[in-house]
């Protein structure tokens, strides 16, 4: 009972947490993970909520709002200081990431700064080369090692008090969300009857829905993009680049790219390699809202790139 009650408490606080990721405890903690699989099965209440234009429109519309704020801010941002801005808008690049329900920005930037450090060897709990699909592709964040927030990687990201308020109580933007999209269903229910939406259809359809495709979604890139796809640079990992993928996430299947050249705001590094997250960020830039956006250097283009029969292997 108290594991329990400790397992519920972190629910709430994730200051909790030991930081025990370097004891490799790749025990699942179900106690912990009660909330992530309750996101999936909330999904099923679309058996009985039905479903609406109006509630797949608004399903949609955060899966790509909040993919980009993973592969914009959390990944290009938080991770890899590919861009920079201002303070206030920091923070509102925290909590649109935040409402992803992929744990708070610093816990994001902790963990995949430790993946580029040790991408595919045996310390990579992304690897489905070491681990094996599952394990890469939702496992390792699963475990109990993996919970808290590896600040050794993350430095200079912990003096904003901000920053660790969101990550300390990462429950609370989702919980907001789910309560707009609920409101917003209602909302329209009483307004708009005509679109056939209600509270409950928006929650499943605008929340849980979308939140659940936008999770594997953004775990392909973990799971998939180090075992299908071509080549192009002689990275030391087995990261490639896949255009189905880059599609999905707005622009992260560009794996090989990224694991060659990760300071640059942009992989897609061609024209033909469709990067819609670094289009969003050009905009950005010109409307000052970030600006700096890293480029890649002719340079980094040329050195390290494989003949086309070992790009396809």
């Amino acid at each position: 009972m108290r594991r329990v009650k400790n397992g519920v408490a972190d629910w709430f606080d994730a200051d909790r947490l030991a930081d025990t990721f370097a004891s490799g405890d790749t025990t699942i903690d179900w106690v912990r993970t009660v909330p992530y699989l309750g996101v999936h099965l909330a999904c099923l209440g679309v058996i009985w909520v039905g479903w609406s234009w109006a509630a797949v429109a608004v399903a949609v519309a955060l899966y790509v709002a909040r993919m980009f704020a993973i592969t914009g801010f959390y990944h290009r941002y938080f991770s890899h200081k590919s861009f920079k801005t201002s303070r206030a808008f920091q923070f509102v690049m925290a909590v649109w990431g935040a409402s992803s329900v992929q744990r708070g920005p610093l816990w994001w930037a902790a963990h995949h700064r430790h993946h580029h450090q040790h991408s595919d060897d045996e310390a990579d709990w992304h690897s489905p080369t070491q681990r094996g699909f599952w394990f890469a592709h939702m496992g390792w964040f699963l475990t109990k090692g993996a919970f808290a927030t590896q600040t050794k990687y993350i430095r200079d990201l912990l003096r904003f008090p901000e920053l660790r308020l969101i990550d300390r109580f990462d429950w609370i933007v989702p919980v907001m969300l789910a309560a707009t999209t609920y409101g917003l269903g209602a909302l329209l229910e009483r307004e708009a009857p005509g679109l056939g939406t209600s509270g409950p259809q928006m929650l499943v359809w605008g929340f849980f829905i979308s939140t659940v495709v936008n999770y594997h979604a953004t775990y392909t890139i973990n799971s998939l993009s180090h075992v299908f796809g071509r080549r192009r640079f002689a990275t030391r990992d087995t990261s490639r680049n896949n255009w189905l993928l880059a599609l999905i996430t707005l622009g992260e299947g560009w794996h090989n790219n990224h694991h060659h050249f990760s300071a640059s705001a942009r992989q897609g590094f061609y024209w033909w390699e469709i990067d819609v997250t670094y289009y969003v960020l050009k905009v950005m830039s010109w409307m000052r809202l970030v600006w700096d956006l890293k480029p890649v250097p002719p340079q980094a283009l040329e050195r390290g790139r494989i003949d086309g029969a070992q790009a396809s292997a």
